[in-house]
């Protein structure tokens, strides 16, 4: 497949306007450690493009922290919303290669996005080096208590006119839910939320009967009975829903997840990009970031930058073939 690229007319912004926006919020654009100084040389800025108190944010706080400890500076995370995070990887990416800007990757963005928006927009990888693979986070198809609805069966077999929500378009709940009701020949009409919350909400008040959602915001739900799990879409059973069958158990290719990982400009230099490893690696192994991991239902996916490359790219294609496979349109037309 061929490699990867950020395409800098994303959203219009040049390399330097890129610099600019992120320094005004505190980023670092160049610094001693490109000139031959030591590294680091002072805070590392990790950018994370989604809102503050969301999985993604939380994940890059619980991982800046360790990180701090291992490095000896400070992390801060600065948070960039916009475009489903194209914007702050935009940035990030015109930086100077010194190790001192890093930003929060969601797979979805780069495996998934660019079948929902036109080429000229699609966010891809070129222009990164990845650092570090962090963890997975599962989807689960989910069923209002009202619906009646058990299995995957029930739903195939149902005379209802069925709605289901999903979490936005060009995100892994529309791609995976696309797929598994185009699969079994389900028909229904796409309810589009923002994300997650809104769509269990609408769940749980019977205002759709279906919606696929991240494990993390839906356990609650599930846990109390207010929503019923139908299936998860990643490869094996999730550890936290061990008696909820996979979409590829019940017969469908489904495989979705979403995987986050670290990066920074590409052109690393290779110590540099050692001691992020490294300093990565030690907040993985810390009690703290363990619980994290288990308090968020997150299985861990701390797989080396290469391998994020590989896998992400692999993701990418496969989307892409069982999309146009299935005459699947993500952009909401």
């Amino acid at each position: 497949m061929k490699a990867l690229s950020i395409r800098r007319t994303v959203l219009g912004l040049t390399a330097a306007s890129a610099a600019l926006a992120l320094t005004a919020c505190g980023g670092n654009v160049g610094g001693a450690a490109s000139e031959g100084g030591e590294f680091p040389a002072g805070p590392i800025t990790l950018t994370v493009g989604q809102a503050p108190g969301g999985s993604t944010d939380l994940i890059a706080r619980t991982a800046a922290e360790g990180m701090a400890d291992e490095l000896g500076v400070a992390v801060p995370v600065v948070n960039k919303p916009g475009a489903n995070g194209a914007l702050a990887t935009q940035e990030v990416a015109a930086m100077e290669p010194d190790g001192q800007n890093l930003v929060l990757l969601n797979a979805s963005l780069i495996t998934i996005t660019p079948l929902a928006v036109s080429e000229e927009e699609a966010v891809t990888l070129d222009d990164l080096e990845v650092i570090k693979g962090l963890s997975q986070d599962d989807y689960v198809l989910v069923a209002s208590a009202d619906s009646g609805f058990e299995s995957l069966d029930d739903i195939k077999n149902s005379s209802k006119k069925l709605t289901f929500g999903t979490t936005g378009v060009g995100t892994g709940s529309q791609l995976s839910q696309a797929i598994l009701f185009a699969q079994a020949e389900i028909e229904g009409t796409a309810v589009p939320f923002d994300s997650g919350s809104p769509a269990l909400t609408a769940v749980m008040g019977n205002q759709v009967q279906l919606a696929t959602i991240q494990l993390g915001e839906a356990k609650p739900q599930i846990d109390a009975g207010t929503v019923k799990p139908i299936v998860v879409f990643s490869d094996e059973r999730n550890t936290f829903l061990p008696d909820v069958p996979t979409a590829i158990e019940e017969g469908y290719e489904v495989p979705v997840s979403q995987y986050r990982a670290l990066a920074a400009p590409k052109g690393l230099p290779e110590d540099v990009k050692e001691k992020l490893v490294a300093s990565v690696e030690a907040a993985q192994a810390t009690d703290s970031y363990k619980a994290f991991n288990e308090k968020n239902m997150l299985t861990p996916k701390e797989i080396s930058g290469e391998e994020v490359v590989q896998q992400w790219n692999d993701l990418a294609a496969k989307y892409k073939e069982l999309t146009e496979k299935y005459d699947i349109s993500l952009a909401g037309e």
